[in-house]
């Protein structure tokens, strides 16, 4: 690879970068120099990222037995012991080599009966520190002692390898995707601990029942604490043992893929835990191992430690995580959280309110160059994969090719989405709810930067916080939700969730996520047990019974999003890019958009509605309807008559063009959706 000095494409297809270019091709030149270093040693990204098959225990059959090697440049001393040697400290030294690995090599002959698949081991680690007891940072499985809640590395080389062979899925099948946003723990309606094998069980039936295609699961890396719903990793290579095993994890993907649904994982490369006892921190005994020395290694609103993305072995541990998870387990993608953090000093505290700030003195010049580099090895391992950045700067190029200068992320997280309806619905009156800063505001995206749009995820049913469903029906979700009982708060409330969900997935992207429950109004938050409620279970579950008693109300919600979903598969909505405003009626209230052959109408007024309101469609024709959320079986009021047909009429406009048009019975506080018959 050579050097550019060239105008990049990024460049040429915005005007707005131009005075940014050296910037940019600064960046490029940075990646294309690093790629061809690591082309020049190892042949390729994907061969360099094999730190997974190097360090940690590997078995080396040749010589009958394992190795394990461990990167600690800082460290002085480093012990292996575990129950392999009853835990005597502390334990069978460990040999220093070339760039700080050490390394031990366990034949069978010696410790084959005692060092086995299943193993308890940690290693003692004398540094600048001190002398502490650590797990190995490449374990690929670590458990808790259920009396001491310690954490242990065990050593997991199973001797018959999982059977990938009948996994032919290929996650190229999925255009545009459909997200499920889930968590194994909290998967389960019992006030416990879900497991891998139920989720394959009980989740993965339901979710392909609702028509989501692609499965976004939290919280698989090792994390010493439940409630920190998997961010503060502290085991990179180990899949939380609290689910399950790596082989039931791997049967779950298997078995989403025959069901035709690709698996992403949520990965967490910005920060890890900052624990001794468990993760990265001051593993060999200083304060710049993994992270930068100092208080530039801290990310202080998340108590958490920083990765030192200018040391190269800091990037090919972070490389090879990524592999592994590819390989071993058969992802289909990863989201990345806290990129935003990652790109910036101040972490994204500030207002992105000027081009300068994504060029100033505050950029990690070393973590874009890292992401690059992610994006390459992903899309150069598995062509198809899905990488999606949790970005909420809009740095320019994040969801551009690398080639022509961009970070090659596939979408980017439509951040902003949420955000908006969640002050709206706090702060203004339905009567005074803007059309335009709906419609601004969802689709307010450049052409060529892919999209996942979602009304809410996680983050807004944590405790603390609110859902959309809580948002608008508040305590009436716990006494009126019987479809017995007659409540304005609560028919709104249904009314105003169905729409946003509806307008968010046909404006908003190419994609569309849904957090677990919510598509029903699940009506709890999310509260993970803590010392603050008693260590309860109570509120870290999903209550799936709600949606299995035909006599409540959630229910609707459930048919609705089912529908919803299916419509935009049906018609391919998400791949037909932007939508045509038709119309917006700001004192109706009423705005109305098309996506080919599809007309969407909104009304978002509380109160009024429209007898033959005139709505502009695309083309002549006979419009019929297929979807509305005044259906009564989705719960509404049912004021529209489903099969009536809409015969197009022509209106001359003073610019001598002529437009086309339907009569509808515009209800308030309703969407309807209609296509143009063949």
């Amino acid at each position: 690879m050579k050097n550019t000095d060239q105008t990049l494409r990024i460049i040429e297809q915005d005007e707005w970068l131009i005075p940014c270019s050296d910037e940019l091709i600064s960046r490029h030149n940075q990646y294309l120099q690093t790629m061809q270093t690591i082309e020049s040693n190892c042949g390729s990204i994907v061969d360099f990222a094999n730190g997974y098959k190097y360090f940690g225990f590997n078995r080396d059959e040749t010589l009958e037995g394992l190795w394990y090697r461990e990167w600690l440049p800082g460290a002085k001393e480093v012990y292996l012991f575990g129950d392999f040697n009853n835990w005597d400290r502390p334990g069978v030294p460990l040999g220093k080599g070339a760039s700080g690995v050490w390394s031990i090599f366990l034949s069978d002959e010696r410790y084959g009966e005692k060092l086995t698949h299943g193993s308890l081991v940690k290693i003692v680690v004398v540094g600048d520190n001190g002398t502490h007891e650590r797990i190995p940072a490449y374990i690929k499985r670590v458990v808790q002692d259920d009396n001491t809640k310690d954490f242990t590395g065990q050593i997991w080389l199973p001797k018959n390898k999982f059977n990938w062979s009948d996994d032919k899925f290929n996650v190229s099948t999925i255009k545009n995707p459909l997200v499920y946003e889930c968590h194994i723990g909290m998967a389960q309606e019992e006030a416990r601990v879900g497991s891998y094998s139920e989720f394959t069980l009980n989740m993965l039936p339901k979710i392909e029942k609702l028509g989501y295609n692609t499965i976004q699961i939290m919280a698989i890396s090792e994390h010493p604490y439940y409630g920190s719903f998997g961010y503060h990793v502290s085991n990179f290579f180990a899949p939380s043992s609290r689910f399950g095993t790596p082989e039931e994890l791997k049967t779950l993907i298997k078995t989403a893929h025959k069901m035709g649904i690709a698996v992403i994982m949520d990965v967490v490369h910005a920060h890890y835990v900052k624990n001794l006892q468990e993760g990265l921190n001051k593993l060999d005994g200083t304060d710049h191992h993994y992270s930068p020395q100092g208080d530039s290694g801290y990310q202080p609103y998340w108590d958490s430690m920083l990765f030192d993305y200018k040391k190269d072995d800091v990037t090919h541990f972070l490389l090879s995580n990524l592999k592994y998870w590819l390989d071993e387990f058969h992802f289909d993608g990863f989201r990345f959280d806290g990129v935003t953090s990652m790109l910036y000093s101040h972490h994204g505290h500030t207002e992105f309110d000027s081009r300068e700030k994504y060029f100033d003195d505050t950029i990690n010049r070393s973590s874009i160059l890292y992401l690059t580099l992610a994006n390459k090895l992903i899309h150069s391992f598995k062509p198809n994969a899905i990488t999606i950045a949790e970005d909420v700067s809009g740095m320019p190029g994040m969801c551009y090719p690398i080639e022509d200068g961009g970070i090659g992320f596939d979408y980017r997280l439509g951040m902003a989405i949420p955000d908006f309806w969640i002050q709206l619905i706090k702060e203004v009156p339905d009567e005074d709810w803007n059309i335009w800063d709906m419609w601004n505001i969802l689709t307010n995206r450049l052409p060529n930067v892919k999209t996942i749009s979602y009304a809410e995820s996680h983050d807004q049913a944590m405790v603390g916080d609110q859902t959309i469903a809580f948002r608008l029906m508040k305590s009436a979700m716990y006494s009126d939700m019987h479809k017995d009982v007659e409540s304005i708060e609560v028919d709104r409330g249904m009314a105003l969730h169905k729409m946003i969900r509806l307008i968010t997935i046909t404006l908003g992207g190419q994609g569309y996520m849904n957090f677990m429950g919510n598509e029903f109004g699940h009506p709890n938050w999310i509260d993970f047990p803590r010392e603050g409620n008693d260590w309860s279970y109570e509120y870290a579950r999903r209550e799936w019974s709600l949606i299995e008693n035909e006599e409540l109300k959630y229910i609707f919600l459930q048919k609705f999003d089912n529908e919803m979903i299916d419509l935009v598969k049906r018609y391919d909505l998400l791949s037909k890019g932007y939508a045509y405003n038709q119309i917006m009626e700001e004192r109706d209230q009423t705005m109305a958009y098309s996506i080919g052959d599809v007309v969407f109408v909104f009304n978002w007024s509380p109160t009024q509605s429209f007898l033959d309101y005139s709505i502009p469609v695309p083309s002549p024709g006979t419009y019929r309807e297929i979807l509305s959320t005044d259906n009564p079986i989705f719960g509404g009021q049912g004021r529209q008559e489903s099969t009536t047909r809409h015969f197009s009429n022509t209106m001359a406009c003073e610019d001598g063009t002529i437009k086309h048009f339907i009569n509808t019975y515009n209800t308030s506080r309703s969407a309807t959706v209609y296509i143009k018959e063949d």
